[in-house]
């Protein structure tokens, strides 16, 4: 079983490498006149998922990670870059399978993310003495807004936020700068910011931005970061966190044993789950640190892959490890909300 999930996680890699290394030659030869414009989010282009049928009761406004390589010149992504853009939709294919079980309407626009080297450069800071880091976070950030703004005059349906590393990233800013507002509250189901950190300074100071407690609480922000016991810092969590442990859905830091795991999911850039393993892994949040710790987990087996990572910070597997989890635990919120 160990060397057949080796396998399958070996070649995922070598597939997002080589799209790595791609992103950041086909960089090269972009230009600052791709992030002028603002962009129309009426022009279904600018969609990378959009439902052409919107009749199911649920929405999911979806934001997709960090696909863009960039380099030293180059910071944001260009939208309208081909290659780019396959990458981009292939992210959100790994991960749809969670919110998407054909019972919701889902929407995930492009947006001109900050790419990869910008992370690197920024640090463990919240900015970076580079402005055009800053300018990057700033430019992904305001897409993401005026695609929310767009999608929210269209649809009245209730929704869940959904999103994974810079796209949890830009959902908890979306939160803190967007929800305190009656109308988006009212039809605010959860959101799912896997793979960010959520301050706990940042949920006292905004009173619309909640830590989820339970596996049934509405208008609530779900967040961890998975990483092995002996990793003290990361880039995604450089001191504390708010999290809540996928298997019991408590927020203390008592161990859900293995057995609660009901599937860990390898999925690829079709969405298709290429392997999958019950029981998984036990899970518990560390106390003082607040991040999601995987005590089964071998880290030469899940290796880190990104050079921002070391081995041991299981960022790029945070919604593999616990899919099936967070698959039910969707369903239940949007259940909890249809029915109150």
């Amino acid at each position: 079983m160990k060397s057949n999930t080796l396998n399958s996680i070996k070649k995922y890699l070598l597939i997002f490498l080589v799209l790595f290394i791609v992103n950041t030659e086909f960089s090269c030869n972009k230009t600052e006149s791709d992030n002028i414009q603002q962009i129309d989010y009426s022009q279904i282009i600018n969609w990378a998922i959009y439902p052409l049928d919107n009749s199911r009761d649920v929405d999911v406004f979806f934001v997709a990670p960090t696909v863009y390589a960039g380099n030293d010149s180059i910071y944001s992504m260009p939208i309208l870059d081909a290659e780019a853009r396959i990458n981009f939709t292939g992210s959100i294919n790994m991960e749809k399978g969670i919110y998407d079980q054909d019972n919701v309407n889902f929407y995930a626009p492009f947006y001109r993310q900050a790419s990869f080297n910008c992370y690197g450069i920024r640090g463990y800071q919240d900015y970076s003495t580079n402005q055009n880091v800053n300018a990057a976070f700033e430019l992904a950030y305001s897409d993401v807004e005026d695609a929310f703004n767009y999608y929210f005059s269209i649809s009245d349906k209730p929704f869940v936020l959904a999103g994974f590393s810079q796209g949890a990233e830009m959902l908890i800013k979306l939160i803190k700068n967007r929800f305190n507002n009656s109308d988006i509250q009212n039809r605010f189901i959860a959101a799912y910011a896997i793979g960010w950190r959520l301050d706990s300074s940042d949920v006292q100071k905004y009173n619309h931005l909640k830590a989820a407690k339970s596996a049934n609480d509405l208008k609530v922000v779900i967040s961890y970061s998975t990483e092995a016991e002996f990793i003290d810092s990361s880039i995604m969590v450089p001191n504390t966190t708010m999290s809540i442990n996928p298997l019991s859905w408590v927020s203390d830091t008592s161990l859900a044993t293995a057995d609660l795991n009901m599937g860990a999911c390898f999925t690829d850039y079709s969405g298709i789950i290429t392997k999958e393993i019950p029981n998984f892994t036990s899970a518990y949040i560390k106390p003082g640190r607040g991040s999601l710790v995987v005590p089964d987990v071998d880290p030469e087996e899940y290796p880190a892959l990104l050079p921002i990572f070391v081995n041991g910070e299981y960022h790029i597997y945070d919604y593999m490890f616990f899919y099936r989890n967070l698959q039910k635990n969707v369903e239940v919120r949007i259940n909890e909300y249809l029915n109150k």
